[in-house]
């Protein structure tokens, strides 16, 4: 028996242990039709290399002999990876993936789960969340430094194994081995269905050119609710960053703008007005001016001098502002309000964190964490844990480097968890 167990929660990632045999399970308990698990050896752009990096029960090792398909049924395959090899294979990480065979969504399919040993460590990550999506991205073992992690996925994806494929600039050919010439008067042909989404070419021109990268970031936070099965949301949201010293770098190389960016966008899409509130915060805190789509070009430049805030973490105040522009100076309690709270760690005031979220769970606000890095997250990683609130309102993950993360990915982990609070907070009188 492992001596280390590990629960993973979407969004979340750890480091595997040291070992030189991985074994990977993507299982379910029952499901309205055969499941086809397969793993997609892809680089950092998320495209493999060419198809015989797709690894399944039918193409069962790569062209390295460093991950192999080693036992396949109708609802569970295992994998195992040879983590010496694969250390020399020019692929950044492996995506391991389902979906169904036949009839039916993964709304129907009970226990999905991907459980991973390497040495005395096991881990878990079990998916709760899945709607009418007919393929998952359980989870993906990817390169961390001079080893591996694993993070859990958990993103449905629309369409079958031939576009998840190819989502991976893999090729799968479905035509049939033998064809029949049959009168076409005496057959009805449907065409398969085609799943796009709309782009810059083929969508209406916005009429102010300067919004044209808001609205495609604001597109695919659309696109991110509706694949879930979401109605549109009416929020007020905010961002918090993280300005202390070790962060310089990410402001310096302008990743903090373009995290600003893919955060207006979401406030383009949930508020009535359109506004992002956003705070600054490390020893002290800025509340910095409310901004709109027209003005994003160089936000964070032009709004927070670089240094000025400097030293360390101090969370609680900046906490605190918040709470009081939301339930003091600004109070409305027929929308909620949605906080993007970004940190590279050193997160310390345990006590005071606690009754801070603790006290707004009564309230109309939604707490969405964000580590950057692997880092000290303190009181952040016990949220699904923390006791006394009214409800849960609070989240955390973490990211390796922002920076490498798809925008759909991004929206699909920061929506994975307030729009369920959203119902809650109704059934439990918080929104009125």
């Amino acid at each position: 028996m492992a001596s280390e167990h590990i629960v993973l929660n979407q969004g979340q990632n750890t480091n595997l242990a040291q070992g030189h045999s991985l074994n990977v399970t993507i299982q379910c308990e029952s499901s309205p039709s055969p499941l086809d698990i397969s793993c997609f050896m892809v680089d950092e752009a998320g495209k493999a290399p060419s198809d015989d990096y797709f690894i399944f029960y039918n193409q069962n090792v790569d062209p390295h002999q460093s991950v192999q398909c080693t036992q396949s049924t109708e609802r569970s395959t295992q994998f195992t990876l040879d983590m010496d090899k694969l250390q020399s294979v020019p692929v950044a990480k492996c995506v391991f993936t389902a979906t169904l065979e036949g009839a039916g969504t993964f709304a129907e399919v009970q226990g999905c789960q991907a459980v991973l040993h390497i040495g005395e460590q096991e881990i878990t990550y079990t998916i709760t969340e899945a709607t009418a999506e007919t393929a998952l991205i359980f989870i993906e073992v990817y390169r961390y430094q001079q080893g591996f992690k694993v993070r859990a996925i958990g993103r449905g994806f629309f369409g079958g194994l031939k576009p998840l494929a190819e989502s991976f600039g893999v090729e799968i050919d479905d035509s049939p081995e033998e064809t029949v010439d049959v009168p076409t008067s005496s057959v009805e042909t449907t065409p398969a269905p085609v799943i796009s989404e709309p782009t810059p070419e083929s969508a209406t021109p916005p009429p102010n050119p300067s919004l044209g990268k808001i609205d495609l970031l604001k597109r695919k936070v659309t696109l991110s609710l509706e694949k879930k099965q979401i109605p549109p949301i009416q929020a007020r949201v905010a961002v918090v960053f993280d300005a202390s010293g070790s962060m310089y770098s990410l402001y310096k190389k302008g990743i903090v703008q373009e995290a600003f960016e893919r955060i207006l966008a979401i406030a383009t899409a949930f508020d009535d007005n359109g506004e992002l509130d956003v705070w600054f915060f490390a020893k002290e805190f800025l509340r910095a001016p409310s901004v709109r789509a027209e003005d994003y070009k160089d936000y964070v430049a032009r709004t927070y001098k670089l240094g000025s805030k400097g030293g360390t973490n101090n969370e609680p105040p900046v906490m605190e502002d918040v709470i009081r522009k939301y339930t003091v100076e600004e109070p409305n309690v027929r929308i909620p309000t949605y906080i993007i709270f970004f940190s590279d760690g050193g997160v310390s005031s345990k006590s005071k964190i606690t009754k801070l979220i603790t006290d707004s769970s009564h309230q109309n606000l939604f707490w969405q964490f964000v580590g950057l890095g692997n880092a000290n997250y303190g009181i952040l990683r016990q949220l699904d844990e923390l006791k006394g609130r009214f409800i849960d309102n609070a989240s955390f993950f973490e990211l390796d480097d922002i920076s490498k993360v798809s925008d759909e990915e991004l929206y699909d982990r920061l929506l994975s968890e307030f729009p369920s609070w959203i119902v809650e907070a109704r059934r439990k009188g918080i929104l009125a």
